[in-house]
């Protein structure tokens, strides 16, 4: 039972950090969203929530399976988590610097790093368990197509 309390909890817990990431979207979606320039590229805006949600839910039980292997791998998991924790709060981080402060350049650098601490995660996850790993690749693939979509925003803008 333990074991799923603890995926549980992380999926919740990535949910919430989604659900407040989109509480800081909300107004510019419709007010200054609109007025910017997007690439042929941009998917509609409906198809956010639902693939969003798909993620943090993969994530979650990601870093669940990760936690639950504590029990004698406590060093490499407690390290894995760190750059599960990093990433959870890059990717939040994102959506403030994007739609609450309207800074494409410094959104278009965060989703970088953002990118590179999710496959440091998923390297670290993989050595631990292989699908918790496997669980990251959709999210890997994700963000790489919105640094891409975040860079041509602020470069037409």
């Amino acid at each position: 039972m333990q074991k799923v309390l603890r995926i549980a909890l992380v999926v919740m817990t990535c949910l919430v950090i989604g659900y407040l990431s989109g509480m800081v979207t909300r107004e510019s979606i419709t007010t200054w969203y609109p007025t910017l320039i997007k690439p042929v590229f941009n998917p509609p805006n409906w198809i956010f929530a639902p693939v969003w949600t798909s993620l943090y839910i993969m994530m979650g039980v990601a870093g669940g399976l990760v936690w639950n292997k504590l029990d004698g791998n406590e060093t490499l998991v407690k390290k894995a988590f760190l750059f599960f924790i990093i990433q959870l709060a890059l990717n939040a981080l994102w959506s403030l610097i994007f739609f609450k402060l309207h800074n494409l350049l410094l959104a278009s650098i965060e989703v970088v790093l953002l990118l590179l601490m999710i496959f440091e995660t998923y390297t670290q996850f993989k050595k631990i368990d292989k699908i918790a790993g496997l669980l990251l690749i959709p999210y890997l693939a994700w963000v790489s197509f919105a640094s891409i979509l975040t860079i041509s925003i602020w470069y037409l803008n």
